[in-house]
């Protein structure tokens, strides 16, 4: 690391994209406490890697999601985690989150939550960048896989979400 400089500007980095590292805690970690403990095991990791990053190889908030997300996928292989011992995801998990509206309670969106909730590892990841409205491209240089293989993957996870919220529709009609 050169010092001051590059922590001054890891910090400045951090200030404006804490809200990523929020977001992959709350949804790879349940409850508060285990969300706040690998956001912080998150936050360090980052610290650690900040020397070997390359701003002309990739946009910091690329660079930020693929070490959020390998952090947390390996606390999740760690923690033994599986969809079963997480607690539905909702509004209350993105509170803290600076820039994000927290909106009233919603059928539809607590369905969503559910489902995402019970993805695996790899397609949470994968609909958490697409809901951020990253680009295939973007999202397939993330997880490490091709932009056909985002493409598919996502629209599984739309035809399974949409074949569930037709579902759900159907039985409260």
């Amino acid at each position: 690391m050169g010092g001051k400089a590059d922590q001054q500007r890891f910090e400045a980095l951090w200030r404006e994209h804490r809200g990523i590292v929020l977001k992959v805690a709350g949804v790879y970690a349940r409850g508060a406490e285990e969300r706040l403990d690998l956001a912080q095991e998150i936050g360090a990791q980052l610290w650690r890697s900040f020397a070997g990053y390359d701003e002309r190889r990739a946009k910091f908030s690329t660079w930020l999601y693929r070490i959020a997300l390998n952090v947390a996928i390996s606390h999740l292989r760690r923690t033994g985690g599986d969809a079963g011992r997480f607690e539905p995801l909702d509004e209350t998990h993105l509170d803290n989150i600076p820039g994000q509206p927290v909106a009233e309670p919603d059928e539809r969106l607590a369905a969503l939550y559910a489902f995402i909730g019970e993805l695996g590892a790899l397609n949470r990841a994968l609909i958490l960048l697409y809901l951020e409205d990253r680009s295939y491209a973007e999202i397939a240089d993330v997880l490490g896989i091709s932009t056909s293989n985002v493409a598919t993957k996502i629209n599984r996870i739309k035809h399974g979400l949409r074949s569930r919220m037709t579902a759900a529709a159907a039985i409260g009609a």
